[in-house]
């Protein structure tokens, strides 16, 4: 499934636009359709993406769309700074392994990280796309703050949590 919960959307877009001004250079990993593209280019003109499954790229025409896209598996994926990450519906495809060390590695190459996961999903390959996979399916809250203890909560329900830097946690080497 190429698309995230709309849930928080709003949310943390609006804390982004607080924090940041117009010009701050924006990563979406694992951009899927696009999801969070309209809830930030009205104010965010340097927007790139990272996608690993082509076909979303193609399918939902990410190179018009986005300043540029890289077609790459994040956990192989390299780069300098960016202002803002945003880790959409990603980490719970990853093994938590990988997870820790894409995190990791982006946490000392942005001013803020944004991650959102959805809690306690499990999910196999949908439309051919072995990416899909949740190889983290029992996130929750909880398990949020065990693993990535460098993030602080800053919204959540039942199904769904989003999570930013946690300020005070010193720095991470990767």
């Amino acid at each position: 499934m190429a698309t995230s919960y709309a849930i928080y959307k709003k949310e943390i877009t609006d804390y982004l636009k607080n924090k940041f001004d117009k010009n701050a250079k924006i990563l979406d990993v694992g951009a899927g359709e696009g999801t969070y593209l309209p809830f930030l280019q009205d104010y965010f003109a340097d927007i790139e993406a990272v996608e690993v499954f082509k076909p979303n790229i193609d399918n939902f025409n990410l190179e018009k769309r986005y300043n540029k896209v890289y077609n790459a598996n994040i956990i192989d994926f390299k780069y300098d700074y960016y202002d803002i990450i945003i880790f959409g519906d990603v980490i719970e495809h990853l093994d938590e392994h990988n997870a820790q060390n894409v995190l990791k590695y982006a946490y000392n190459r942005c001013k803020e990280m944004v991650v959102a996961v959805p809690y306690l999903s499990p999910q196999g390959i949908e439309e051919d796309n072995i990416y899909e996979i949740h190889k983290q399916d029992d996130l929750t809250d909880e398990i949020m703050k065990e693993r990535y203890p460098y993030l602080k909560n800053v919204f959540k329900n039942d199904k769904y949590g989003y999570y930013i830097k946690e300020e005070n946690y010193e720095e991470l080497h990767s």
